[in-house]
């Protein structure tokens, strides 16, 4: 019987930078000393690569820090009684148009205690949704400055008052993350357009970037998560952005956000996956050429555009069926997450026939 040695140097690129260990056979007493065997590949594993790190991660829940008190879990990062008190939770809703989810979807109301229970924030809780609430007690709000630069005639720089200065609305949007949870969330904020307005961009911004906060102190999971080059930053194009639905979040369920939606501030781009919605933002940024976002620059799959479209399978599962997140029940996905009407002609040659599934390492659209 013929067999080939195992060359670990075969599966590298040239150029990897990766130092391979040993490839000496692994003493025998090491190998019987169970505890020694299991600590000796942890640390080659370790130092293997950033992905495998990130493997790690995934398979181990780290302790969290000590958590808030349950009742915390709900309550909101600050208070603006001008604008969430109660004489104006009582005014008539607007824009009635945006005042359910698509009728392509229906469903009721998330449950508040499910919407922030179970949440993406990797600055907390990095490789999983879970109950990010629980690692976020740190996280401090006030003071918060908004950077406003770029290519726009008035660059400024907006604190708490200037954002809850414009005029605020409620709307109800459908939220579908990219692992297929789904939420119906009455958010609270403003259109983003009217921000972009203010700020007079140029004739030559094409995209607009959106940074989110980055405090290593406050946030546990940039300091467990330390191969993601941070901070987190998204991106849209500027007639996406530009779209009637864009909305800058400032509140959700009548109240002013919750640390672990996103406080004080964050978007809500109701037919992208939930990561184009960044949290938290601290800067925003015209520039005139498509820029790289946060997933385009780490070992992952995630493209610019994003848009929910169950034409385009993800490496690692299908997006044709949605569930809620707080009963679990499938449902079928609709192209642009039931909000076509509105965003169809944005995109052209948006997919609307089954595409080939990716492999693993290719970049969805």
């Amino acid at each position: 019987m013929w067999i080939r040695k195992y060359d670990p140097a075969r599966y590298l690129p040239s150029d990897s930078g990766i130092a391979l260990p040993s490839r000496e056979p692994t003493p025998r007493d090491v190998y019987m000393d169970r505890r020694k065997f299991v600590a000796a590949a942890g640390l080659g594993i370790a130092a293997a690569s950033p992905l495998a790190a990130q493997f790690r991660l995934r398979q181990q829940v780290p302790a969290p820090p000590p958590a808030p008190p349950i009742e915390d879990k709900l309550k909101p990062a600050l208070e603006r009684p001008d604008v969430y008190g109660a004489e104006l939770s009582a005014r008539p809703k607007r824009n009635v148009k945006f005042a359910g989810p698509p009728a392509s979807i229906g469903g009721e109301l998330t449950p508040r205690d499910a919407a922030g229970s179970h949440n993406n924030f990797y600055e907390f809780y990095p490789g999983r949704g879970g109950p990010v609430w629980k690692f976020a007690g740190k996280f401090t709000v006030e003071p918060w400055k908004v950077e406003v630069t770029g290519l726009c005639d008035n660059p400024m720089t907006l604190d708490l008052d200037d954002i809850f200065g414009f005029e605020h609305e409620e709307r109800l949007y459908h939220f579908r993350c990219v692992e297929r949870w789904a939420m119906n969330v009455p958010w609270s904020g403003f259109p983003l357009s009217k921000l972009i307005e203010k700020a007079q961009p140029k004739s030559s911004a094409r995209h607009v970037r959106f940074f989110t906060a980055l405090k290593r102190d406050e946030m546990p999971g940039v300091r467990e998560a330390h191969w993601y080059q941070w901070p987190y930053f998204e991106a849209l194009r500027m007639d996406e952005a530009m779209n009637e639905l864009a909305f800058v979040a400032t509140g959700s369920y009548g109240e002013p956000l919750v640390k672990q939606h996103g406080a004080p501030l964050r978007l809500a781009i109701p037919w992208k996956y939930g990561y184009k919605s960044a949290k938290s933002i601290v800067k925003i940024e015209f520039v005139a050429e498509e820029p790289k976002i946060f997933w385009q620059i780490q070992p992952h799959e995630y493209g610019y555009l994003s848009n929910v479209n169950p034409n385009i399978p993800h490496p690692r599962w299908s997006q044709a069926t949605s569930h809620w997140l707080h009963n679990s029940q499938p449902f079928e996905t609709p192209i642009f997450n039931g909000y076509g009407e509105y965003v169809s002609k944005l995109y052209p040659d948006e997919p609307t026939t089954m595409q080939r599934a990716l492999r693993m390492g290719q970049v969805a659209r």
